[in-house]
């Protein structure tokens, strides 16, 4: 990829964009990987001009076609690194192209750390914050609702700063904006001193789990589960603060837990199921006996993520907290009755309400239900029968992950979102941000 604003294609024509899961792709006019702000904005000025839609990609970790285009293709890679950090405010800005393994490693060496986070670093923050990326916590929300302030590249190519006191209304959209609104070039976040979190991983039984969500969620600051398809077994996971010391798992305990087990041996297991779909009932059974209660104390980002090797698609819906455990035992009920093979755990985590227009928790106490399938399985039968239960509970399908809703739907499910689509008429009346994806989940 180019270094400057300068264009790249291949040398038979424009080169094909793939996202992380491979299930999207696209091929852009020209890929261009601005060094600088005013290039960005060159670049946005030039594509208008030319009647080509623009789009930034970050890392493709999106299972939507949210960045896909014909036109051209901004990748943000240039713009990098914490850009001031404002310790009496408790704010770092920083560029929008960083990673967050970066960006977490960085806010450790000067003793900070976010709030809350997602369970893996390789995305963008803008990636991250635009389709609403978020871990699980009973006080603390959404990667973008820790948002303080923000800049983004608009239609006209004017940058344009937003946050609680200067552009409000644009501050309220574009914290979750698909790509709609602008280019984002920067991002302020709230940031705290850096602080201990003690994990405490124990297998569970699905009955006992459910029977006790409310409990779980109420007495921990994070909790989430994992429930083994074909199984009644469950892995459950609270991180609580404490006041440390840093005891982290051995090297050997690590390694067997996040790479052995969690990486190599479920790549093994995902390929034999793949091949042999019977099987995974089965080794599901035995993968979910063998997991093993354990605790460990270290500082955020190495509780809250781990290393996500194995490729799979994946499907989440936010429902209303209370109508989380009905839905998911109508899903494992559908599943049990179905002649569906799932060899992924479904994931169940929580947010509290916030007030970002079109964040999945506006509004209300949520409760996240992901699904997954080992990349190059089918998947439409399981997704489609799992998004009947998910939408039949009020459901809003996460704006970065696989789903068939649309505004007509959307428009019902997100009390403010003829208020978001009156801004992007206004921010973007041509569509130069616009492509298939927005034209179906926004309208036209």
């Amino acid at each position: 990829m180019a270094t400057s604003g300068t264009a790249t294609t291949a040398k038979n024509g424009p080169a094909a964009w793939r996202n992380w899961a491979g299930n999207v792709s696209a091929t852009p006019t020209r890929v261009v990987t601005p060094a600088s702000v005013g290039e960005l904005q060159e670049v946005v000025r030039r594509a208008a001009e030319e009647g080509l839609r623009v789009k930034a990609v970050g890392t493709g970790h999106s299972f939507t076609a949210a960045a896909a285009t014909d036109g051209v293709l901004v990748r943000p890679q240039a713009l990098t690194g914490i850009l001031s950090v404002d310790r009496a405010a408790g704010t770092v800005t920083v560029a929008a192209g960083t990673v967050l393994e970066d960006l977490n490693r960085d806010l450790a060496r000067q003793g900070l750390s976010l709030t809350n986070m997602g369970d893996i670093m390789e995305q963008t923050v803008s990636g991250a914050t635009s389709t609403g990326t978020h871990g699980t916590g009973r006080d603390s929300a959404s990667i973008a609702a820790q948002i303080r302030a923000l800049e983004l590249v608009t239609a006209d190519g004017r940058l344009t700063t937003c946050s609680e006191k200067e552009n409000p209304e644009v501050f309220a959209a574009a914290r979750l904006g698909i790509g709609a609104l602008g280019i984002v070039t920067s991002i302020t976040f709230a940031v705290e001193p850096l602080f201990f979190l003690t994990a405490r991983e124990e297998p569970m039984r699905f009955d006992q789990v459910a029977s006790e969500f409310d409990q779980h969620v109420a007495e921990n600051e994070h909790f989430e589960f994992y429930w083994f398809p074909h199984t009644g077994n469950c892995n459950t996971k609270r991180n609580n603060r404490s006041q440390g010391p840093a005891a982290p798992p051995g090297p050997v305990s690590a390694w067997v837990e996040d790479e052995l087990l969690s990486n190599g041996l479920f790549q093994a297991v995902n390929s034999l199921g793949r091949a042999v779909p019977a099987a995974i009932p089965s080794i599901a059974r035995l993968a979910s006996r063998a997991l093993s209660a354990r605790t460990y104390t270290d500082i955020p980002y190495k509780v809250f993520t781990s290393p996500r090797r194995v490729r799979f698609v994946e499907m989440e819906y936010a429902l209303p907290r209370e109508r989380a455990i009905e839905a998911l035992r109508e899903l494992k009920a559908m599943v049990g009755r179905s002649p569906l093979r799932i060899s992924f755990p479904v994931e169940v985590r929580t947010a509290p309400a916030d007030d970002i227009t079109l964040s999945t928790a506006s509004g209300r106490d949520t409760a996240y239900i992901a699904v997954h399938m080992y990349k190059g399985t089918p998947y439409q039968a399981y997704f489609t029968a799992a998004e009947r239960i998910f939408t039949a509970h009020g459901g809003r399908p996460h704006w970065g992950k696989v789903h068939t809703r649309d505004a007509e739907y959307l428009a019902g499910a997100y009390p403010r979102f003829g208020e978001f689509t009156a801004l992007r008429d206004r921010l973007d009346p041509d569509r130069l941000f616009g492509n298939d994806y927005l034209r179906r989940v926004l309208g036209g």
